[in-house]
């Protein structure tokens, strides 16, 4: 058994809770995991039990303490699925499931919300437009849909304050957990009382606010027993996972970027200055002060999952040499840059910035009798760098510094082709993070800040964060990508958009009050 200085973070995600042990120079000791299931009651809707996560990060908690000397742990904090929230009764027990982040039943409250409180203005307010992502529009629908639910709850929680609840009995979450609600007012850095109580919410439905790192409360007897972690133990306020990601790849200024290619993707850069534009959503940083411009776009790895499900499943041969993905990889790395006239819009799961249009769907222009299966996978993998590249070219424009790299990490940083294709479209060196769990690794830095091990967030960055490959553009394929992105890509959407919002309005026949007013 393992026995040093550790501290343990937990990332309780979309579809597994993980617990890693990490020592003070961000080497993972231990881990346990444990998964739990989403649930889909209606088309487009995605559901959670609150309950799982409360007992997957019991399994994994007590899976990774088994391997360590748990009397060694110093500290704790916790990352998470984002904007994923469930309304609980007084006694902190769920009242109905929680509504995950990628739910897609508020197409209409999307558009409510314009009318009522103007995008840009939401926008300054929130740091993000209206959209399917943040809860708002989701905490309207339960307004609107399921008052007996919203009369009833005590508490609107996001998971990392319901896991607090539990490991602690305290009612409590961080800024950088809460501010994907959409609720928040992100320049005072606290709940946006006005904007709650006009939804038709109370302000007592939502719970107090720390900064991220900060002491949020000690682990209870009871939950102490449930996850064989001390009694006492501190926790400290962590952050959502894109957040935690940032920090885990020590993205904290200077040109420094992230990009997370896992199932939707996620990248930004750091900002001390609180900026508002149509190109980004805006977050708060988990280093302590300072800001995220960050780019979501929805369908990432999923998008390529989604391809190799429907198109390339007969690669997928018990006791094959390779996986049906490397071997797409190579098939499309013999066709050369640009697909042979092949582009895709990757917008499988809508778009938000810098379009934030939730009628929006994925498009593939150029076929030809040439074309094939592995035109199509390169399609993809250009499709979502050329979008990169648009949403990078902007938050740069909006920081006013260059990016000197991006650090990737995700499933999708295994892709060495893919990689390549991003460093060549973008214009921007890519560097590939050690450690597949950056995001849990953030939320390591945090607990280590809190034991004391480091002064700040920004000096645990330092010590605790590495890096591996680098790619570098070519200079002969970047000028390719260039003509290709300035010529065609950057107007393909605009110049499409009025007939793929109404085709989505005729093909699912959505009410006239979901078009989005632009």
């Amino acid at each position: 058994m393992k026995s040093s200085r550790i501290v343990v973070s937990i990332d309780s995600s979309t579809t597994a809770t993980k617990a890693i042990a990490w020592d003070a120079q961000g080497m993972a000791l231990a881990e346990g995991r444990a998964a739990y299931p989403v649930h889909e009651p209606r088309p487009g809707w995605s559901e959670q039990d609150a309950e799982d996560w409360w007992a997957g990060a019991c399994r994994a908690l007590k899976d990774c303490l088994a391997q360590v000397d748990a009397r060694s742990v110093e500290a704790l904090a916790i990352t998470h699925q984002r904007e994923t929230f469930v309304p609980v009764d007084k006694g902190g027990a769920p009242i109905r499931n929680a509504i995950l982040w990628n739910d897609e039943r508020s197409r209409r409250e999307v558009a409510s919300l314009e009318q009522r409180y103007g995008r840009d203005d939401l926008h300054r307010l929130t740091g993000k437009p209206p959209s399917m992502t943040a809860s708002i529009s989701k905490l309207l629908w339960l307004v609107e849909h399921e008052p007996q639910v919203v009369a009833r709850a005590s508490r609107f929680l996001d998971v990392h304050a319901f896991l607090v609840q539990r490991l602690t009995g305290c009612y409590r979450t961080g800024l950088a957990n809460a501010d994907p609600l959409g609720v928040l007012d992100m320049q005072r850095r606290t709940w946006a009382d006005d904007l709650i109580v006009d939804l038709g919410l109370r302000r007592s439905q939502f719970v107090d606010l720390v900064e991220p790192g900060a002491l949020i409360g000690q682990i209870s007897v009871s939950a102490a027993s449930a996850t064989g972690l001390p009694e006492g133990l501190p926790l400290f306020a962590g952050a959502g996972d894109g957040q935690c990601a940032g920090l885990g790849a020590n993205v904290r200024g200077g040109g420094s970027a992230y990009l997370n290619l896992g199932t939707g993707i996620a990248s930004g850069a750091f900002s001390q200055e609180y900026l508002c534009d149509r190109a980004f959503r805006t977050l708060i940083a988990p280093s302590g002060g300072g800001y995220y411009a960050e780019h979501i776009l929805r369908g990432g790895v999923y998008t390529v999952a989604w391809f190799v499900e429907r198109f390339a499943a007969d690669l997928r041969q018990p006791g094959a040499a390779h996986s049906a993905e490397q071997m797409l990889e190579a098939a499309a790395a013999a066709v050369g840059p640009g697909a042979e006239g092949l582009m895709l819009l990757p917008y499988w799961n809508n778009v938000m910035n810098p379009y934030w249009d939730p009628l929006a769907s994925g498009v593939v222009i150029g076929w030809r009798g040439v074309h094939g299966r592995a035109h199509f996978y390169r399609a993809i993998l250009e499709g979502i760098a050329y979008e990169q590249r648009l949403v990078g070219d902007a938050i740069m424009a909006a920081t006013g510094e260059r990016f000197a790299a991006y650090t990737a990490m995700g499933g999708g940083s295994r892709s060495a082709l893919w990689l390549q294709i991003m460093a060549d479209v973008c214009g921007v060196p890519l560097v590939r993070a050690t450690t597949s769990e950056v995001t849990c690794l953030g939320a390591g830095i945090l607990a280590a800040v809190g034991a004391g091990w480091y002064a700040d967030a920004r000096a645990a960055a330092a010590g605790m964060a590495r890096q591996a490959e680098r790619y570098l553009p070519s200079p002969d394929t970047q000028r390719i990508y260039d003509r290709l992105y300035h010529d065609v890509y950057r107007t393909l959407f605009p110049t499409l958009q009025p007939a793929i919002d109404q085709l989505a309005l005729l093909t699912h026949t959505l009410d006239e009050e979901a078009v989005i007013t632009r």
